[in-house]
């Protein structure tokens, strides 16, 4: 990475995309000591982290991996949970009450006995969200967390970012899911060869056409929706719209259609 120079604010969403090889992993590698930079310096709460263990960073940088097998290890899901509860000494039956509660909030008490290795790629990834929720980081960072998962599991994650979003947590998201960025993350920096090449409100970096191809992404599907909409002729249709806007505009459009054609 080469000029790096960010600012992120308690409490923000922020999402990192860019084509791959772009710098985006080691830049939140920094973050927990698991990368650290040449030059320069990073600073969460004003302090420098130079001097800080991976371990003591673990406690206010959550990372959760693209791939969780690069995090799980445990003989169980259980004991995943309670290794990462440790370090918050718990005595024994408060520890157990804790992986009990985590557990089943993840849905993941019928699995406590189970190798991590015997779970399905969703519910491994839900326990590597698990295992570093519990520990209540300050600030989460997610690679790729949409990569391979089906609606169902988008719509619970969304769910549990809007959650940790409310409790006050700093959440940086890595991804390449142009969707899931422009309905739900305000703020997206784009980078390209170790460098930021964009920053700004989600919505106007994507509906860059210079931008997106230089990233090697791609508009919004409702954008390019609504652009071909514009282009055949409909009014009334914005350029920065939502998959629900959208979805209401053309069901208007078609009760509308329908109306004229039985008055006709």
């Amino acid at each position: 990475m080469k000029n790096i120079n960010l600012n992120i604010q308690k409490g923000e969403m922020l999402g990192i995309m860019g084509k791959n090889g772009a710098g985006k992993t080691t830049l939140i590698r920094t973050l927990n000591g698991l990368i650290r930079p040449s030059s320069g310096d990073v600073y969460i709460n004003s302090e420098n982290i130079n001097s800080k263990s991976i371990a003591e960073l673990s406690r206010f940088v959550g990372l959760i991996f693209q791939n969780p097998f690069h995090q799980l290890f445990a003989n169980t899901v259980e004991e995943e949970i309670k290794f990462s509860l440790k370090n918050l000494f718990l005595n024994k039956d408060e520890l157990q009450t804790k992986t009990n509660e985590i557990l089943s909030n993840f849905n993941l008490d019928k699995y406590r006995d189970r190798s991590p290795l015997n779970l399905s790629g969703g519910e491994s990834k839900k326990l590597a969200i698990a295992s570093i929720i519990c520990r209540d980081p300050e600030i989460l960072v997610f690679d790729e967390p949409t990569l391979g998962q089906d609606a169902q599991e988008i719509e619970s994650f969304i769910k549990l970012i809007s959650s940790e979003k409310e409790k006050g947590k700093t959440i940086l998201i890595i991804t390449h899911n142009v969707e899931f960025a422009y309905e739900y993350i305000p703020r997206t920096i784009l980078m390209g060869n170790g460098e930021i090449i964009a920053d700004g409100p989600t919505q106007n970096v994507l509906n860059n056409d210079f931008l997106t191809e230089k990233s090697s992404l791609i508009l919004p599907q409702t954008q390019q929706l609504s652009l071909a909409l514009q282009e055949i002729g409909l009014q009334g249709i914005r350029k920065n719209i939502s998959k629900n806007d959208i979805i209401r505009y053309l069901i208007n459009l078609l009760k509308n259609k329908t109306i004229s054609a039985q008055e006709e």
